[in-house]
């Protein structure tokens, strides 16, 4: 794909976030790897709604910004999942509403974020790890996923959004759309008698779909 188109792409699928209320004001950030081995980068202090693709920040294969605006300060976060993680071709990171409040629950599993309610979100996200809080910025947040050693695709940072890692900013977008609604799924069903998946219908869709599972 051409630079232009790419640039292009970001900035339309993240404007559809946006419109959608999926993240909100200046909130979010967006990046996604170049041909080259570079990457664009949504800049500090934008709107998903209104990305200028001519004034993305523009890092080379070194790492070197050299071109745009200066990059949201989430960079440590993106680069961590570009580092650990060959297959990243896009990281998308979102202050959505329901995806937050359920990471604000006292009884939830760090290690599987999200109950397995449908086959959708294991499909796409495989198995969502629940960190800590940070304060917004802080390089521990790209610690934190170095420590997964590129074991999850996507991690909720909590009292603060989800991100998550995709082969293109395509299927980055569609991965954190369906965290988001399977979260909210999770907060209507709180306190009802469920039916989650059980153990070997999650390890069916594991096989079929040949998804990511740490254990």
């Amino acid at each position: 794909m051409s630079e232009t188109r790419l640039r292009e792409d970001l900035c339309r699928l993240a404007a559809s976030l946006f419109d959608r209320g999926l993240t909100h004001g200046a909130t979010g950030n967006i990046s996604a790897r170049t041909e080259d081995g570079g990457l664009l980068v949504s800049p500090t202090g934008t709107s998903f709604g209104r990305l200028d693709p001519a004034r993305l920040s523009r890092f080379d294969a070194g790492g070197r910004l050299i071109e745009g605006d200066p990059p949201t300060k989430e960079m440590p976060l993106h680069s961590a999942f570009y580092d650990t993680r060959s297959t990243a071709g896009a990281v998308v990171h979102l202050h959505s509403c329901h995806s937050v409040a359920l990471s604000l629950l006292p009884d939830i599993d760090e290690d599987s974020f999200l109950p397995p309610l449908t086959p959708y979100a294991i499909m796409q996200l495989g198995r969502v790890k629940l960190l800590p809080f940070f304060v917004p910025g802080d390089p521990a947040m790209g610690d934190a996923v170095r420590g997964l050693a590129g074991k999850r695709s996507a991690v909720m940072l909590a009292n603060h959004g989800p991100v998550v890692a995709g082969k293109s900013v395509e299927a980055a977008c569609n991965a954190i759309e369906e965290l988001e609604a399977t979260a909210r799924l999770a907060l209507m069903m709180r306190g009802l008698p469920a039916r989650a998946l059980s153990s070997e219908q999650i390890s069916r869709v594991v096989s079929k779909f040949d998804v990511e599972w740490d254990e």
